[in-house]
């Protein structure tokens, strides 16, 4: 948490880092990197090795659920300071993503609404425009669906994909900008990557405003095998 306060790390890259080794090996107290710390407690573990310009490099991933959950919400105390609130939202978040996608937009809502204001002040990462996106994540991540951040398909990176039993649910952030975050999704097909998993899935779009302090937009909608056919007989 001392760590954090002193920087703007992108929290939601942390799920899907790749380091050298001379990185994790820092041992330096002083100026040891987050990721390097977090693996040297063993919040981040070895997925694979990666050789790019003749070196090797390490991907990392949390190695499991209980961790997933400590760790996400070590994050929310500091990104949010709501503390006994946390278990609210993330009850309200839960039902949202499992039952009815249309009430996310509530629950969303609803958490950025209790966060208090001196935390925008206290902290560094809430100076940043990642800050929004990243809260979501990270409620997103304690809730301890199979979680994909910057999940690669063959026209780009989705920014959050949940797997449940029954649907997928894709999700794009958008912080400050014009562009529309469910139309990078369609026009993209970042879905398309789960059509064989024969479930319903659901793209969403989420747009926040830093200077409203929440969600300015919010759109969604139920996509999969038989939506996609039509649309190619349509083209």
């Amino acid at each position: 948490i001392e760590k954090l306060k002193t920087s703007t790390y992108n929290i939601p890259q942390i799920e899907s880092i790749v380091v050298s080794e001379e990185t994790l090996n820092s041992f330096d107290v002083e100026h040891i990197d987050l990721v390097a710390l977090l693996w040297q407690t063993g919040y981040l573990t070895f997925d694979k090795k990666v050789f790019k310009r003749e070196k090797i490099f390490y991907k990392l991933k949390v190695p499991n659920k209980e961790i997933q959950f400590s760790l996400n919400e070590l994050f929310l105390n500091y990104l949010t300071n709501q503390t006994n609130e946390i278990i609210l939202h993330q009850d309200d978040l839960y039902d949202a993503i499992t039952l009815d996608i249309q009430n996310l937009k509530t629950a969303i809502t609803s958490l950025f609404a209790s966060i208090p204001y001196n935390n925008y002040v206290n902290n560094n990462i809430s100076k940043s425009e990642g800050y929004y996106s990243s809260v979501a994540f990270t409620y997103f991540m304690s809730l301890g669906f199979q979680t994909i951040s910057e999940d690669v398909t063959n026209k780009g990176r989705i920014d959050l994909t949940l797997k449940l039993p029954n649907r997928i649910v894709i999700i794009e952030f958008k912080v400050d900008k014009k562009e529309k975050a469910l139309k990078q999704i369609k026009e993209k097909k970042y879905y398309e990557k789960y059509l064989n998993e024969k479930k319903e899935i659901y793209i969403v779009g989420i747009c926040f405003s830093s200077e409203d302090k929440n969600v300015t937009e919010f759109e969604f909608e139920k996509v999969g095998l038989k939506s996609h056919f039509r649309l190619c007989k349509t083209d």
